[in-house]
């Protein structure tokens, strides 16, 4: 027995994009910007077709993409940020409520939405994730984005 299997590709071409995001920690929200925006060139995707949004900080972004998604102009929604932790519990409840913000925001309007949200302990680690040491996250939220994008055009076609 050989059961189908469905997947996306990393084929960019034809799909629209919004990045949302963080203006607060710009040394690294910058940074996940750069890695996204190259992943989605490397995948094919016109300029055109990316659109970037700027918010104050993660705890913005669930609204903000909700707004988007809601608008079903975008394949998919790409949230950029970076939460680290600090001597208060404030870490907790922003980086808490902007994840389950933004799958809440995915489900309700059935948009991917991918996390590029950092949520480190120091700044040494967001920066190592940012494309120091550890890679990017932009990047990699955007190769989800694509993917995810890709998969539910599929899924809706009925392929």
């Amino acid at each position: 027995m050989t059961p189908k299997v469905t997947e996306g590709s990393l084929n960019a071409r034809g799909l629209k994009f919004a990045i949302v995001v963080a203006r607060f920690n710009s040394a690294i929200t910058e940074r996940l910007l750069a890695g996204a925006l190259d992943a989605l060139t490397r995948c094919g995707a016109n300029e055109g077709d990316v659109e970037i949004v700027r918010v104050p900080g993660s705890w913005e972004m669930p609204l903000t993409i909700k707004t988007l998604a809601g608008q079903k102009r975008h394949d998919a929604v790409i949230a950029l940020g970076a939460v680290i932790r600090g001597d208060t519990p404030h870490f907790d409840y922003v980086a808490g409520q902007a994840a389950s913000g933004l799958a809440q925001a995915a489900l309700e309007t059935e948009v991917p939405v991918a996390f590029g949200v950092l949520t480190t302990n120091t700044v040494e680690q967001a920066m190592d994730r940012a494309g120091l040491k550890s890679g990017n996250k932009g990047f990699d939220a955007a190769m989800t984005a694509i993917e995810m994008a890709d998969l539910l055009r599929m899924l809706r076609a009925g392929q």
